[in-house]
């Protein structure tokens, strides 16, 4: 299946793609950085260290963390960080859209896979 993946560098240690949007989306689901990160295969330290980079990457933070206690910790997104998943959402739609007949081009181009 083809498909259009899109990734934004703004500068060399700042950028946001597919994964780090998936994972933003899993914490606002799970209300956990470990539970989110489980579900995509990736240690806590990991992404943690995503969260982390993205909320040092905006003037806003993306996700608010609660530290663990007797009920445990968790994790949310602020409104920003709703704000981040849309705008990057609605780039990847548009570009979809403006590039779906170049990419049929090139898919119907393609060799017979092996």
């Amino acid at each position: 299946m083809t498909r259009l993946t899109l990734r934004i560098d703004f500068d060399h240690d700042r950028a946001i793609g597919p994964g780090k949007i998936k994972l933003l989306e899993l914490i606002d689901t799970t209300g956990s950085i470990s539970a989110a990160g489980r579900q995509m295969g990736m240690s806590y330290r990991r992404a943690w260290l995503l969260v982390d980079n993205l909320n040092r990457c905006f003037r806003e933070p993306v996700v608010a963390a609660q530290v663990g206690g007797v009920r445990g910790g968790g994790a949310s997104l602020t409104g920003f960080g709703h704000a981040v998943i849309e705008h990057y959402r609605a780039i990847e739609k548009a570009a979809e859209s403006a590039g779906a007949a170049h990419v049929g081009a090139l898919t119907a181009s393609l060799a017979d896979a092996p």
